[in-house]
């Protein structure tokens, strides 16, 4: 089950505070932090939810820590809710993927819609992960015979090259086809090709 929480990172305790009580009135778990380093050293790529980051944080600012959160693979959206935002700051976080760029003071209401859009987005990576799990799951079931017709059938190859290439019969080819796609639990070829596709295109290290 997805269990989302909201990461509440600020140097300014009564922020914190209030924050934590505002998003927890609307049902949404919280956990605060006062420096980065503390938040980068409780986190991991397994959470869930979203993080709001203010930008001065001492030793390290919220961007830079923008920046370590990427780097360690933490795909957490970062939501920025500052006092010191200026134009080339939000510039800056949001084409490093930040999800938004709040000044404070913020309507408590505006936060909370921009928060839940965060932690929908986030649930939704989470589910595509989930899914890549289980299609991968199944392709491991195949034999190796079955995996090379059917990375040949997704490549767009014809029954009749499938089986030059092989050196099978093209009714051999029908065969292994039907088995796999039973196996993998799809009827037809666009279905088998946008199944297996995601787990053939490289990963990226960062989501935007």
């Amino acid at each position: 089950m997805y269990r989302p929480t909201v990461y509440i990172v600020d140097d300014d305790d009564a922020v914190r505070r209030s924050l934590a009580m505002w998003l927890g009135f609307r049902g949404l778990a919280t956990q605060v932090f006062d420096s980065a380093e503390s938040f980068l050293a409780h986190v991991d790529g397994n959470c869930r939810g979203c993080a709001i980051l203010d930008v001065q944080l001492g030793s390290m600012n919220g961007l830079q820590l923008q920046n370590r959160l990427a780097e360690k693979q933490i795909r957490l959206p970062v939501l920025f809710l500052t006092a010191h935002g200026d134009v080339p700051t939000a510039r800056n976080a949001l084409k490093a993927g930040a999800f938004d760029f709040l000044e404070k003071p913020v309507d408590n209401d505006r936060l909370v819609e921009v928060v839940d859009a965060a932690i929908a987005r986030d649930e939704r990576y989470w589910e595509s992960e989930r899914e890549s799990e289980r299609v991968a799951e199944r392709v491991a079931r195949l034999t190796s015979r079955e995996r090379e017709v059917m990375d040949l059938v997704v490549a767009g190859r014809h029954n009749r090259e499938i089986a030059v290439e092989l050196g099978i019969s093209a009714r051999t080819v029908e065969v292994y086809k039907a088995r796999l796609m039973h196996k993998l639990d799809v009827r037809r070829i666009p279905d088998l090709v946008r199944l297996v596709q995601p787990l053939q295109e490289p990963t990226e290290n960062t989501r935007h």
